[in-house]
């Protein structure tokens, strides 16, 4: 690798990734065999989540040509570019005095972003815990569904409900 500029400003979150990505970083659980450090995964793993993940150089340039008009500051497009907001009150705190300034454009930026750069990806939610108190066998495995009685915590009486040898309260029927 040749440096053409050392020191040229600053990248974005889509340059940094593709830079880890030509070092071996991937979703390698041992992450033994790639010459990068603990720190470099933990950015790469940010990274991969962020809206970095899914855009592209034509992504990228597209967005530069468009919001030339705007007159942002370098580190205001580096920060939209990384961020990606999608609505007026995720542009604000990017943008100085941004009513100032754009006024009625703003939503102009916030649908340009949102036209050109790529959604990052969506995020998974966790499950809802279940209300349901399950029995369990003394070596802590749930016993079999056949023999399992469910009972929501609604359906319980304070009556029903005693310490075993351990401490643990259980429900006696």
């Amino acid at each position: 690798m040749k440096i053409k500029e050392a020191n040229a400003g600053a990248l974005t979150n889509f340059e940094v990734l593709g830079f880890l990505r030509t070092r071996g970083a991937s979703k390698d659980p041992t992450r033994v065999i790639v010459p990068i450090a603990p720190s470099e995964f933990k950015v790469y793993d940010y990274l991969v989540e962020s809206a970095a993940c899914n855009q592209t150089k034509e992504h990228v340039k597209e967005f530069l040509e468009r919001c030339k008009s705007y007159k942002l500051a370098k580190a205001e497009v580096l920060n939209i570019i990384n961020l990606r907001p999608s609505a007026l009150v995720e542009i604000d705190p990017i943008i100085e005095e941004s009513e100032k300034r754009f006024g009625e454009q703003l939503e102009e930026l916030v649908n340009l972003v949102v036209e050109v750069l790529p959604e990052p990806p969506t995020q998974k939610l966790p499950e809802p815990e279940s209300n349901e108190v399950k029995e369990d066998t003394m070596d802590g495995k749930n016993m079999d569904e056949d023999k399992m009685e469910t009972v929501t915590v609604e359906q319980i009486d304070k009556d029903q409900i005693e310490p075993n040898e351990d401490g643990e309260q259980i429900v006696v029927s």
